[in-house]
């Protein structure tokens, strides 16, 4: 893993990207650090003031660190994102999972990463939403996707099964958010844990055959779990969401009015920094 070294007020960060690192103090407002290679730029102070990104030109995958002329899947380059287990569908999909038929690519890192418990959580970030996370990536999950609230309501044992739960609840709530509302702020709260009731009870026989087909304790309620408020620091919402791609445009700037999800807000428009993974940039700011 880089090591990050904080950068002094004013000082040009330079490197390749990586997604924001986002952290929830106990003050409950997410905390941003730009990424670029062995270097951060604390982003929250930053608000207010002007910034200034700069794409150089070059890519480089961000497993390998070949240089490639396109990116794929946020931040690969294609020989990995072709191999690699990381990359494939089923990640998306984890209801495919094709370990069990002996084609896993990587079946080593699936037995690493997708054998281990996985949440099913309710979250609002544009309104209800369905999806699944591994039990040790909350609250990162919920903060990438600029969700307000996220309760999480279900264990599994496995990515797979995560899938198929998931399959079930998303004939009754979506599994997307809508970026464009989100980043403009327009997000009523929910009362996550009614929903989340009026949910089980709706799709409690399906959920008993999944647990007849895995075994009783495989799927499994967190009655306990509590939903989670998530502030964002944004000065002001857009009204109107111009977005912002280094491909098209490779010097992006303007005064720094917001954070949330992955998206840097500006006065000019917003930019999808997880998107752009692996882009080498110059980053100014005041």
């Amino acid at each position: 893993m880089d090591q990050l070294i904080l950068t002094e007020p004013g000082e040009r960060v330079s490197g390749q990207l990586r997604k924001l690192e986002i952290r929830l103090p106990a003050s409950g407002t997410a905390d941003y650090r730009l990424r670029a290679s062995e270097q951060h730029l604390a982003l929250n102070a930053k608000l207010g003031q002007r910034i200034r990104l700069h794409h150089t030109g070059a890519i480089h995958c961000v497993h390998c660190g070949r240089a490639t002329r396109k990116s794929f899947g946020q931040g690969y380059c294609y020989p990995c994102f072709s191999t690699l287990a990381q990359c494939d569908l089923c990640l998306v999909r984890p209801e495919t999972c094709h370990y069990f038929k002996g084609t896993c690519r990587e079946p080593e890192w699936g037995e690493r990463h997708c054998f281990r418990p996985h949440l099913v959580y309710l979250a609002n970030a544009s309104g209800l939403k369905v999806g699944i996370t591994r039990g040790t990536n909350t609250p990162t999950r919920w903060l990438d996707q600029g969700a307000i609230q996220a309760l999480p309501i279900l264990e599994v044992d496995t990515r797979q099964q995560s899938g198929l739960v998931e399959t079930l609840f998303k004939s009754r709530v979506s599994d997307r958010t809508n970026w464009r509302a989100m980043l403009k702020g327009e997000v009523e709260p929910l009362d996550l844990m009614a929903e989340r009731d009026r949910l089980l009870g709706a799709l409690a026989p399906d959920l008993a055959a999944l647990r007849e087909r895995f075994g009783e304790g495989a799927i499994r309620p967190i009655d306990d779990a509590r939903p989670l408020a998530i502030d964002y620091p944004v000065l002001e919402w857009p009204r109107k969401i111009v977005s912002f791609n280094f491909d098209k445009t490779p010097l992006v700037e303007g005064t720094l009015m917001g954070l949330k999800g992955q998206y840097l807000i500006l006065d000019r428009g917003v930019i999808n920094l997880r998107k752009f993974a692996g882009y080498r940039i110059d980053v100014d700011a005041a």
